[in-house]
């Protein structure tokens, strides 16, 4: 009956045409049981400013999105979605002095498919079918289990994780079953990798440590065909109120390597196959909640120090964990703590990281009646003590608008990951208009 939407979803999974997939709207609306009274649209308008005052003062975002879409019901438990967004910064038009061509012709101006699927029930089983975000796990401020979606990451980690992520062309399969057990099975056919940026943007975060200049080549992101895919199992069950799940993960990673080239100083950002094995629990302690979550990677490289390294890298397994605990007060008070980490099972001699690095987070919000919450997040890396520092001012007057002002600050060891970006302090407002 749904054969052309399912033809057409399968096809821009494969990459036949991006297009085909913005066009399945209007298939939708012709199939029989899909009318205009059954579709429900939503989106939002945004408008961003941020001033950069740290180094050379200059505008940083100057930018206008529209996210818009619609979804219904196709009957016989059938529901589709489709969701799109278009982003325009004048930021990169006028700060040509700033910024290099290549990063004004990448961030003044874009346009996606944020979601196009197809939910399908089966029983105990159900399908969707299509580009998607797939949420692993989320902690507060950085990113751990959340491993399939990829990110934009022009902007590090400040924007709302919803909004960073990247989707996936995904098959996935979930189970519901009895005693509170849940299953996955996944299915990527084309890998879609981060959007890293162009060297000289605010947030690129490569940085080479060496006597002299290195240029970085073009990013190079895998091929679009069958073998080069992802695929998972993920299972989660619920026991004496302990949520655990764990999954496994074999991927195209989705952070590039950099790979060195001796011969003209340079460095290429490739996406290596990983595989993954990881964990989630969460658990209510009364008034507080307990999250934790580890990843073990198997096949990541790392760049070294060390003369005679083939590509400027080593490679070592890797350990990640965070453990936080959420306080939530009936006084509109809320605080989060985390400490979280990375072991190297196999650190070069050359490395430029430790065998354990660790940070911590602490993250105060507190609400001021129904309309007003004030907020700040404090990130730290406990080797170098670097640090992220995120004030902000919420207004929500009502159910569709949304006002934002805020700060991001960065500082400390300059090798260190929040430091690396000391000259990239800046003030922001958001205005958001939802539909």
């Amino acid at each position: 009956m749904h054969y052309r939407l399912v033809t057409g979803l399968v096809m821009a999974m494969f990459g036949a045409s991006t297009a085909l997939a913005a066009d399945l709207l209007d298939d939708l609306l012709a199939v029989p049981g899909s009318s205009a009274d059954s579709i429900q649209t939503f989106g939002f308008v945004e408008g961003a400013a941020a001033r950069t005052y740290a180094g050379t003062d200059h505008w940083s975002k100057l930018r206008l999105r529209v996210e818009a879409g619609a979804s219904g019901s196709l009957g016989e438990g059938v529901r589709w979605r489709f969701l799109g967004r278009a982003d325009a910064d004048h930021a990169y038009v006028i700060e040509d002095d700033i910024y290099p061509l290549d990063v004004r012709r990448d961030q003044r101006s874009g346009a996606s498919i944020r979601e196009a699927y197809l939910d399908v029930p089966a029983g105990s089983w159900e399908l969707r079918l299509g580009r998607q975000q797939i949420v692993w796990g989320e902690m507060v401020g950085l990113f751990f289990a959340d491993v399939v979606s990829a990110r934009d990451m022009r902007e590090f980690v400040l924007p709302d994780f919803d909004q960073m992520r990247i989707p996936q062309w995904a098959a996935r399969a979930e189970y519901f079953g009895e005693d509170d057990f849940h299953g996955e099975v996944l299915w990527v056919p084309v890998a879609t990798v981060d959007d890293i940026g162009e060297p000289g943007a605010d947030f690129y975060a490569f940085r080479p440590d060496l006597p002299v200049p290195a240029r970085i080549r073009d990013q190079e992101t895998p091929p679009s065909r069958l073998g080069h895919g992802n695929f998972g199992l993920r299972a989660g069950k619920l026991v004496a109120g302990w949520d655990m799940t764990g999954f496994y993960y074999n991927s195209v990673d989705v952070a590039p390597t950099y790979y060195f080239d001796p011969t003209d100083f340079s460095f290429t950002p490739r996406h290596d196959r990983i595989q993954q094995l990881g964990a989630t629990v969460s658990k209510d302690l009364g008034s507080m909640v307990l999250k934790a979550e580890a990843v073990y990677t198997d096949g990541r490289k790392f760049n070294t120090r060390r003369v005679g390294a083939e590509d400027g890298l080593y490679e070592s397994d890797t350990l990640d964990y965070a453990v936080g605990l959420d306080l939530p007060f009936d006084s509109g008070l809320r605080i989060n703590t985390q400490v979280f980490g990375r072991r190297s099972l196999a650190l070069d001699s050359g490395a430029v990281v430790d065998a354990n690095e660790a940070g911590g987070t602490v993250l105060v919000s507190q609400e001021f009646g129904d309309a007003l919450e004030a907020e700040v997040l404090v990130v730290t890396g406990f080797n170098r003590g670097d640090y992220m520092v995120r004030p902000k001012l919420t207004w929500t007057p009502d159910g569709n608008w949304r006002l934002r002002a805020g700060i991001d600050a960065f500082g400390g060891d300059e090798g260190g990951l929040f430091g690396r970006f000391d000259t990239s302090d800046r003030l922001y407002l958001e205005a958001r208009r939802s539909f």
